[in-house]
């Protein structure tokens, strides 16, 4: 071979050796990427080439799929539909063909679309015998009556608010419901009208912010209800050995290193209240100084074991509750009566009375119980799995003790259940500039069967801004909505 030959050769097979780099770095480095392109309308045909499997509560399927039609780009065959969508939608998020996905729809896509590769047999299989690609189910571990109780008690008060459920002894989340919501159905599609109805929903256009889940994402100022975990940490730390026992809590409180008395709602018992009465009747006195006694390192480690300062994963992400770290005493003082930095998600305080409610334990919230095959083989099934130990079995036995205390004789009479045994906190949370905005409206609660199970803990919270502030407290507001659904997840149990 001639010398210029050689060298187009050389040149040749570099050209062949770069396009067979470039080929395997598309196929193998770069394909997870290009898979997920939002550019790559390839996905989305394949994603809707198919009916999508279904997100199922209470064995029935809450979620659907219909050809577009008309509506949609002729290479989107289906389209998404919901029942109940609006109810539903903090629990499914939607699937639009405009504008993605979100939630359980979009964590499970694989599963829904049929692309998981756990799915691999099952879409060989159908493929052999000719069967058209399915998708698989998602098995929630939601209780639909729960749910309707919760999100039909949020509706009729009319504000703005959330209910989280939660089963103690395993971590289920059996509610969970925000308020105001949106239908995923009216922007499944990509037509004009389903742009519209997307561009409504969205906060500038709508100041409710309808598609904001507030059981999740949501932090409010928890309020009185946060005196739970400050009692858990009094008892866990030694400061105090029983509910009975008077507490060292001064009539006016000055908060350390100030001249600012802390106050109580009202002429109640609280000086030197045991930690029962002072619960029963809310002592912000008892409870804040309770905190700055502890101090901020024994509080916010007590706050942390209940889940404080993480995100939750469920597996739809919840945002962190927060309890501040570097405070001095008086600050640490109104954190631990649920004000000043403290903030927390509906799923959190549902957290912290189940923790109480389970003894002590704290099981790690769910909300899929499995994953199906279309032919509803079990593909993956969540075990329950214990996070921490807020608190030992002793102390929450007293603690449960003095919450039930609460319903029955204090602030929260009014989530009251006959034969049944409830504990209870009830909060009015401050918010705004000194003040001025509508206080929340909180109640966190289990309930107690005569055969010792405790089968939920509920956390419900209520802004309404058009209320009278006189009549916005939790126990007006939040606890005959936990009455509710604590009512539909003992009666679903008969």
């Amino acid at each position: 071979m001639n010398k210029p030959l050689r060298r187009i050769a050389i040149f040749c097979g570099l050209l062949v050796l770069t396009l067979l780099l470039r080929d395997n770095w598309l196929q193998y480095v770069k394909a997870d990427s290009l898979r997920d392109d939002t550019l790559n309308r390839r996905v989305t045909i394949a994603r809707y080439s198919t009916p999508r499997g279904d997100i199922i509560v209470d064995g029935d399927p809450i979620t659907g799929s219909t050809a577009s039609g008309s509506a949609g780009l002729n290479d989107l065959k289906y389209k998404r539909t919901y029942k109940n969508g609006a109810m539903w939608a903090p629990v499914t998020g939607y699937a639009s063909q405009a504008f993605g996905a979100n939630q359980l729809e979009s964590l499970e896509d694989g599963i829904l679309t049929g692309n998981d590769d756990r799915l691999f047999f099952r879409n060989t299989l159908d493929m052999i015998t000719g069967k058209q690609k399915s998708g698989g189910n998602v098995v929630t571990t939601l209780n639909s009556a729960a749910q309707s109780a919760a999100y039909n008690g949020l509706k009729k008060q009319g504000g703005k608010g959330a209910v989280v459920a939660m089963d103690p002894s395993t971590g289920k989340i059996l509610a969970l419901a925000s308020y105001p919501s949106y239908d995923p159905s009216a922007f499944a599609g990509n037509s004009n009208d389903d742009a519209a109805a997307w561009k409504k929903l969205q906060k500038k256009y709508d100041p409710n912010d309808p598609m904001l889940n507030r059981a999740l994402r949501e932090t409010y100022p928890p309020g009185s209800t946060f005196k739970v975990v400050t009692a858990s940490a009094a008892l866990e730390n030694g400061l105090y050995k029983s509910a009975d026992e008077a507490t060292d809590s001064p009539l006016p409180y000055v908060m350390p290193g100030t001249t600012t008395e802390l106050k109580n709602e009202g002429n109640i018992p609280c000086k030197n209240a045991t930690m029962r009465v002072a619960l029963r009747v809310s002592c912000n006195t008892v409870f804040g100084k309770i905190g700055a006694d502890l101090g901020n390192d024994k509080m916010l480690a007590e706050a942390k074991k209940f889940g404080f300062d993480s995100e939750q994963f469920t597996p739809v992400r919840s945002s962190a509750s927060v309890f501040s770290d570097n405070m001095n005493k008086s600050q640490t003082a109104l954190s631990s009566i649920g004000q000043y930095n403290t903030a927390a998600t509906p799923l959190q305080m549902a957290m912290v009375a189940s923790a109480v409610a389970n003894d002590g334990k704290l099981m790690k919230p769910y909300m899929i119980d499995k994953l199906q095959s279309s032919n509803l083989d079990t593909i993956s099934q969540t075990e329950p799995e214990e996070m921490s130990q807020p608190l030992s079995s002793a102390n929450a036995q007293v603690l449960q003790s003095m919450m039930e205390t609460v319903v029955k004789d204090g602030t929260g009479k009014n989530a009251q259940i006959n034969g049944v045994t409830v504990g209870g906190k009830t909060g009015t949370a401050q918010h705004g500039v000194e003040n001025s905005e509508n206080p929340y409206a909180w109640f966190i609660s289990y309930a107690k069967l005569p055969d010792g199970s405790k089968p939920v803990a509920v956390a419900v919270v209520i802004e309404d801004d058009q209320a009278n502030r006189d009549d916005i407290s939790g126990g007006g507001l939040a606890a005959p909505i936990a009455k509710s659904v604590m009512e539909a997840v003992i009666n679903s149990k008969k």
